[in-house]
């Protein structure tokens, strides 16, 4: 097929592929990362914070001392010792034997990505309705998007999914004959808006979807990175049965490692494994011999607490500079932990239509239409903390009030929403979502 165009192949595509397109968000990230530029957009961690050089010196041996081991094919499921390591850490969250955490149901992942993706694997058919926090993490809405499954969003607050929300669309869509497979909830520290579900409506979100005989699929990336106190029980120490819990160590060890897992109902483990080898084989055996042995061998309990104070830090930072140079209008979130504000802009301004300003000016942030399956978002934008020092993070929200003022101040001059003419605020067309880093 010499000179063939991609005209050639559009004929051939899957149709769960063909819609796809190249995503604004991952063009975001290549010009975020120039060092000119601010990044409030990213997911990152700040890996500084941890001893690089003990970690360097105890990567180095797994591979000089342990290379036989480490370097070949292991099992689907994952290192027995690893997942013995992973129940030490959903202990500390309250996810322990008396709740059903055993070895036996964690399925080590190539992140928490790749749990998703299994998840959707073996729950998802074309058509399907997955319930989801609108707004919700972009990763998530890529997988389900790939599985042909529609989203429906169930609005927020500052105390998390509105239950009463999520009963009225389990009516709505049971009446309409949709089929529902499950609700997708990030509960504590959400991306992107911060907020923590809490206790009382945690319960409440439970019994909903037990009454409904829906799965509910808890993913907890940042439920040990509170400033404020601990964080309310995650669901899966709460109900044991039809919960699947999804976490990883992306955000307080390595993302680079990319090791994840699934804690499943007992039944559904086999399927998991099965669907894991289908897709991958077998985990990294070298990464997750890194995540065992760094647990193992390494204070991670204390570098936890490093984390803490070094977020804590740096979202007081940004909480100050948006008090002190957001333009009128503008409110935000203030989370307890995690990495993520979610600003709401003045009216009329558009931060999808916004973003190459801000560009710009030096300044990148993620416009809310990236974590809606509806194009809905356009008066939203999520800063992330993590990874700027509080002098960046200061400086970006300066660069970035600029921006805003100068787009208040087009507005009183032509009128409308600025940067499209004729567009409304939440009905922007939609975007295929794009990778998040977070």
């Amino acid at each position: 097929m010499t000179g063939t165009t991609l005209d050639d192949y559009t004929d051939r595509y899957a149709r769960r592929v063909r819609g796809m397109t190249a995503s604004e968000i991952r063009a975001l990230f290549a010009v975020a990362s120039r060092p000119e530029v601010v990044s409030l957009a990213g997911g990152a961690p700040y890996i500084a914070a941890l001893p690089l050089d003990a970690v360097g010196e105890m990567l180095g041996r797994l591979g000089s001392e342990h290379g036989v081991t480490t370097l070949q094919y292991g099992i689907g499921q994952g290192t027995l010792e690893l997942r013995e390591r992973i129940c030490e850490v959903m202990a500390l969250s309250g996810i322990d034997a008396s709740c059903g955490a055993s070895p036996e149901d964690v399925v080590v992942t190539v992140g928490g990505q790749q749990a998703l993706d299994l998840v959707a694997r073996l729950f998802l058919d074309p058509g399907d309705v997955v319930l989801a926090e609108g707004p919700t993490y972009v990763g998530a809405l890529g997988v389900f998007q790939a599985a042909q499954a529609q989203v429906v969003h169930v609005p927020m607050d500052d105390d998390g999914l509105i239950p009463e929300a999520l009963e009225t669309a389990v009516a709505e869509l049971a009446r309409a004959g949709r089929r529902v497979k499950f609700l997708y909830t990030i509960p504590t520290y959400q991306n992107p808006m911060g907020v923590t579900l809490s206790e009382e409506r945690r319960e409440r979100v439970l019994d909903i979807c037990e009454r409904a005989g829906l799965l509910v699929i808890e993913d907890d990336p940042y439920g040990q990175l509170g400033f404020e106190g601990d964080a309310p029980r995650p669901l899966r120490a709460r109900r044991r049965d039809g919960v699947f819990y999804l976490s990883t160590f992306s955000k307080t060890f390595a993302p680079g490692l990319r090791v994840g897992w699934i804690l499943a109902p007992h039944a559904v483990r086999d399927k998991l494994v099965i669907a894991s080898e289908a897709n991958i084989l077998c985990p990294s055996g070298y990464a997750q011999a890194a995540v065992s042995t760094y647990l193992g061998t390494m204070p991670w309990r204390e570098q936890l607490k490093v984390y803490r104070e070094v977020y804590r830090e740096r979202r007081d930072a940004l909480l100050a500079a948006l008090e002190d140079l957001m333009p009128a209008g503008t409110t935000w979130t203030r989370p307890t932990g995690g990495l993520f504000v979610w600003a709401s802009l003045p009216d009329g301004l558009d931060s999808k239509a916004m973003m190459p300003r801000a560009i710009a000016a030096r300044v990148a942030y993620v416009p809310g239409t990236g974590f809606y399956a509806d194009g809905t978002g356009t008066g939203n934008m999520r800063l992330n903390f993590s990874f700027p020092t509080p002098e960046r993070i200061r400086e970006g929200v300066r660069r970035l009030a600029g921006v805003m003022e100068q787009d208040i101040a087009m507005r009183r001059v032509f009128g409308g929403t600025v940067g499209r003419p004729g567009s409304r605020r939440g009905q922007a067309g939609a975007d295929t979502p794009g990778p998040d880093l977070a």
